[in-house]
């Protein structure tokens, strides 16, 4: 059996430890789909791949464990952990209540400073889709959100979504990807962008509501396609 090509877990040096790195490349590669769904995470492979130790591999496997992003099989040991309808849309729920909360107190104290942030953040993201990459996109886009619920003071909120960002990332690589969509993702970005430096609340409500709708329902044709093949 040929093995899978090696380019995206290579590493490269970094302040971060080893770990760090580790725990990247391979959360990255499981959320851009080079690991699919259901796949085996074999310790010797990815030791070769990753030049390390099956102490750092199987460290790593836990704490992607903890994300979401791997579940431990008893008698087959770890794979890349299924996405059904059901969790993403528990997680589309969370992500309705937290962002529209930071969303909104942000449009409520909107500032220069605040709306010089969120366009560098949103020329980022316009950057990142114009590149296409799955790893651009959601690296943008989560940052793009960091300036929201940071500028908001959603501090604790965002501790969570940071703890859910995994699988929120998968979500976010399979629908901001896709043509099939109404208004792009970046569009629905300008348009959360533009209400909140407006200091328009009703605005921002709508738009962020309006983009997660249209991001669940596109994740859900595509899981329930995925799931019945």
């Amino acid at each position: 059996m040929s093995q899978p090509t090696t380019v995206f877990l290579e590493t490269a040096p970094s302040p971060q430890t080893l770990r760090d790195i580790v725990q990247d490349r391979l959360r990255e590669a499981i959320i851009e789909g080079h690991f699919k769904p259901g796949e085996r995470l074999v310790e010797r492979p990815l030791c070769d791949q990753l030049g390390v130790s099956r102490t750092v591999i199987r460290e790593t496997i836990r704490y992607l464990e903890a994300e979401g992003l791997v579940e431990i099989l008893p008698n087959k040991g770890p794979i890349v952990a299924p996405m059904s309808w059901e969790h993403a849309q528990q997680i589309y729920d969370i992500r309705l209540l937290l962002e529209t909360s930071a969303a909104v107190d942000c449009a409520q104290k909107t500032s220069p400073e605040l709306a010089e942030n969120l366009l560098i953040a949103l020329e980022e993201l316009a950057i990142a889709f114009n590149d296409g990459t799955p790893r651009a996109i959601f690296k943008a886009t989560t940052h793009f959100y960091e300036v929201i619920f940071k500028e908001a003071e959603h501090l604790i909120a965002w501790e969570i979504v940071q703890r859910l960002n995994g699988r929120i990332s998968r979500l976010r690589v399979m629908t901001l990807s896709t043509s099939d969509r109404h208004i792009s993702g970046h569009s629905h970005m300008k348009n959360i962008c533009a209400a909140i430096i407006k200091g328009d609340v009703k605005a921002t409500r709508f738009a962020v509501e309006n983009h997660l709708k249209d991001a669940s329902s596109i994740a859900k044709q595509l899981l329930a396609t995925s799931e019945n093949s």
